[in-house]
């Protein structure tokens, strides 16, 4: 090889390699993110098609964490704090989003799971941070996610002494946008699997759809006089209210159960329009509970007011 086509050759070579290094720039962060999401590297989840994990006895804490971008003018929040489910046990979670300005806004949500090890084996199966959203000026959405916890986490000596996962998200507007998914698809009827999350933070500590707690039963309560669930201790100004549960009643006993009915001892009050149209939505699929037994009657104390 004569010394012109040395010259090219190392001109060449030198060119070739630029261009390497060039697109490994460009792309290094799209291949950091595809090694993320196949080891779980830096708490990245996995996605999948469906839950195929056999369910286990083994439980699982799952925390929710939720932050937007200084500049994303959205609310963005998770509708319950925090869930139990046990391994292998696909399980559904919601997160509510508004866009506070006057024009749509498309943003993208980043996610990540600690401890970082427990980042292969969270599954997610649908999930609204799989593509970037579209959200219209002024509405209020809620997204659902659908996941499982692999059993594998118990099995795994590394991740087998994990017993709490918190998932965080940050949405971020989007640097390109191009149409982006519409979240209003989301914006429909409240759904019974979101009111059922609701009911389980807000509610569950004082009632239950089948027997009495701390106040009345809820199963059935749907057309049901208030105040006359057998055996329960209403308070007398609840039991001579003389209303009936209607899903519009029920609004506004949620929204500010003193204000309806003065005199009753409720403390509890929803001040979001849209959860407490999702927890009425989960009340309205419950069947009434049995008839109550002696004991039930018995345990009953006065309580919050109920229902």
């Amino acid at each position: 090889m004569n010394q012109g086509w040395r010259r090219y050759f190392w001109a060449g070579g030198a060119v070739a390699m630029i261009c390497v290094m060039f697109g490994l720039v460009s792309y290094s962060v799209t291949l950091y993110r595809l090694f993320c999401e196949v080891t779980g590297a830096g708490g990245a989840t996995q996605r999948v098609d469906s839950d195929t994990a056999q369910v286990t006895d083994t439980y699982v804490t799952v925390f929710f964490n939720t932050n937007v971008a200084p500049n994303l003018p959205w609310k963005f929040r998770p509708l319950q704090r925090s869930v139990r489910v046990r391994l292998g046990e696909e399980t559904p979670a919601f997160f509510e989003a508004e866009n506070l300005s006057d024009e749509p806004i498309v943003g993208r949500a980043t996610f990540n799971v600690t401890p970082e090890k427990a980042g292969l084996d969270f599954k997610k199966i649908e999930c609204f941070c799989f593509t970037e959203e579209r959200l219209a000026p002024h509405t209020k959405v809620q997204m659902p996610l659908q996941f499982y916890v692999d059993p594998d986490l118990a099995k795994r000596a590394s991740t087998r002494d994990v017993d709490q996962i918190t998932l965080s998200y940050t949405f971020f507007r989007a640097a390109d946008p191009g149409e982006g998914a519409d979240l209003g698809r989301f914006a429909g009827v409240p759904t019974p699997a979101a009111g059922e999350q609701l009911f389980a933070e807000n509610c569950a500590a004082c009632h239950a759809s089948d027997h009495a707690k701390i106040g009345p039963a809820l199963g059935g309560v749907l057309g049901r006089p208030a105040g006359t669930v057998p055996g329960y201790p209403y308070t007398r100004a609840l039991a001579g209210s003389g209303l009936v549960w209607t899903a519009a009643t029920l609004d506004r006993w949620l929204a500010d159960p003193r204000k309806l009915v003065d005199g009753t001892a409720m403390p509890m009050a929803i001040a979001d329009a849209g959860a407490r149209a999702a927890i009425i939505a989960y009340l309205e699929q419950l069947p009434p509970p049995p008839a109550p037994q002696a004991a039930d009657q018995a345990a009953a104390k006065p309580g919050p007011g109920g229902m």
